[in-house]
């Protein structure tokens, strides 16, 4: 252990050699090490919060409208179920629905396949996630009149449909008592929806539990969607719901949504790896940069030796400039990351602009006739319409890495100075 009288000069010591690098053949090594640090850490929080801004979207969407924390069927007692899970603390709310598959004909006879769900008529009020992320384009999620229908936007303009139309469920997978064509399943388009992914916007479509009885059949399987307070509690809900109703059948949404959260985890650990490249530069820097500092200052490690300085103490100097480095490199780099993620709308925008100019000035250059042709990229608006998330502990444990990082780096290349001794380095000199 250190104590805090040898901290004090193990402080001052690597300050003086720091003071001195600046002037020195070190100075840039030493800067480029904490820019590397420095970009490293801002590079990170913007990768990561534009992808979280950009999955969440997509998970939130599945979650609350798709596949809720837990789908629960081959419920024996209904009213035993709802009153034990009014019970549970964990549950924020209970739906139940039903669903299949079906082929909608709108306007003009234009077909398209989708997913029609029955739901309770005010399922708006008792399921807060559903409602935020529903979202109205036109009309009222309104299903409390017979034979009502909301659908999802792409579905609406791949049917050709605007609120007030009517369109006929050709053909639906219910159950084996009811037909699968039929011309009699007119529904009234009451509302169009957006949600934050397309597959729900192109795909689904939702009408009240009372005509999803009616339409699906008696022996319609009917499901339960269950919201719990925390998607992390998933396991220990469906344990318990085991105990307490054996015969009913439950499955999480990890399970029922695998290879989708697969997939995007997978591509935000990719990113991740690849963004991690610009430590390893930085960590390279500061490993060579150390260890000519090492060399360079043998002369002063043999003073500090003499004076009765430990080698470990010795090498907690050189510890400790690596520590000043990194966080030299890391509070900026966090700054600037934050800075970028709070205007990334601004950013992307002045981004368009400046290729914007850059491709105008060479067709002028080139051929001033094309000139008129240049224009700003679209993809910079959808890129700027991309919300960012911070999430502070993946924040936090950025900014630790780009430190400690340095720490690591500082003290492998230290390991020189516990096999120094004073005599050894005198008689060199």
């Amino acid at each position: 252990m250190i104590d805090r009288h040898a901290l004090r000069w193990i402080y001052f010591v690597s300050r003086r050699f720091g003071r001195c690098d600046r002037n020195g053949r070190s100075a840039i090594t030493s800067l480029l090490a904490s820019l590397g640090v420095c970009f490293g850490v801002m590079a990170l929080v913007v990768v990561l919060s534009v992808m979280n801004g950009f999955q969440l979207g997509f998970i939130d969407a599945v979650m609350e409208i798709s596949s809720y924390h837990v789908r629960v069927e081959n419920v024996q007692d209904e009213a035993a179920f709802l009153r034990w899970c009014s019970e549970q603390k964990l549950v924020v709310s209970v739906t139940p629905f039903y669903e299949a598959q079906g082929l909608m004909v709108g306007n003009g006879s234009r077909q398209c396949a989708a997913l029609v769900r029955a739901l309770p008529a005010n399922v708006c009020e008792t399921d807060a996630g559903f409602a935020r992320e529903v979202s109205l384009i036109a009309g009222k999620f309104d299903l409390s009149k017979p034979n009502s229908i909301v659908i999802g936007i792409d579905l609406a303009r791949q049917l050709g449909m605007q609120c007030g139309r009517s369109l006929n469920i050709l053909a639906l997978s219910g159950s084996s008592d009811v037909a699968l064509l039929s011309q009699d399943r007119q529904f009234t388009v009451r509302g169009i929806f957006y949600s934050g992914y397309s597959d729900i916007n192109m795909a689904y479509s939702f009408i009240s539990l009372a005509d999803g009885e009616a339409s699906f059949g008696a022996s319609a399987q009917k499901h339960y969607g269950i919201k719990l307070s925390e998607s992390s509690y998933d396991a220990v809900f469906v344990s318990k719901l085991k105990a307490a109703f054996p015969e009913a059948a439950a499955e999480s949404w990890k399970s029922y949504n695998r290879t989708f959260f697969g997939a995007l985890r997978f591509e935000k650990n990719m990113l991740i790896v690849l963004v991690f490249l610009i430590f390893v530069i930085a960590v390279v820097n500061i490993y060579n940069g150390m260890r000519r500092m090492v060399y360079e200052r043998r002369e002063e490690i043999a003073v500090i030796s003499a004076l009765g300085g430990r080698a470990r103490d010795v090498q907690t100097v050189f510890v400790m400039r690596g520590f000043l480095m990194g966080l030299a490199g890391a509070v900026p780099g966090l700054l600037l990351g934050l800075f970028l993620c709070v205007n990334i709308y601004n950013v992307f925008m002045l981004l368009s602009k400046l290729e914007y100019a850059v491709q105008y000035a060479f067709a002028m250059l080139v051929s001033p006739g094309q000139a008129a042709a240049v224009s700003e990229n679209p993809m910079f608006s959808i890129y700027a319409s991309i919300p960012t998330r911070m999430l502070p502990g993946e924040i936090a444990m950025i900014f630790c890495f780009g430190v400690f990082s340095s720490v690591g780096a500082a003290m492998l290349a230290s390991r020189q100075v516990l096999r120094l001794t004073v005599v050894e380095v005198l008689r060199d000199e």
